[in-house]
């Protein structure tokens, strides 16, 4: 069972891009931006989806799923994102955090709902 919130189990080995942040208070676009890099990162070969959720302190999770490490380069090197990267460090985040984690097993419950 799967939800629109939820990406769709992957069978594994994959990685997961884990990005930890507290937001400033500033707005300047992030919201349209977040959806563009989405949209982008959507795109890039390897790409396996993505879940984000942030509370209403700014403290926010995003992890994006990858097929293997190349793909998470791409990405990350990738011209538009590079430039939401710096704008980012200016201007939206307070502090950010990014894991990068091989995923060996998943999987989901309950079952029946």
């Amino acid at each position: 069972m799967s939800s629109s919130l939820f990406t769709d189990l992957i069978e594994p080995p994959y990685y997961a891009v884990i990005f930890s942040s507290m937001r400033t208070s500033a707005d300047n676009e992030y919201e349209a931006t977040a959806e563009r890099m989405a949209e982008l990162a959507a795109g890039m070969n390897g790409y396996l989806g993505i879940e984000s959720a942030r509370g209403a302190d700014g403290f926010g999770i995003t992890v994006s799923y990858w097929r293997d490490e190349s793909s998470i380069a791409a990405w990350r090197n990738y011209a538009e994102h590079v430039v939401a990267q710096e704008r980012g460090k200016r201007a939206w985040y307070q502090h950010y955090e990014l894991r990068i984690a091989r995923v060996e097993r998943s999987y989901s419950g309950p079952e029946g709902r």
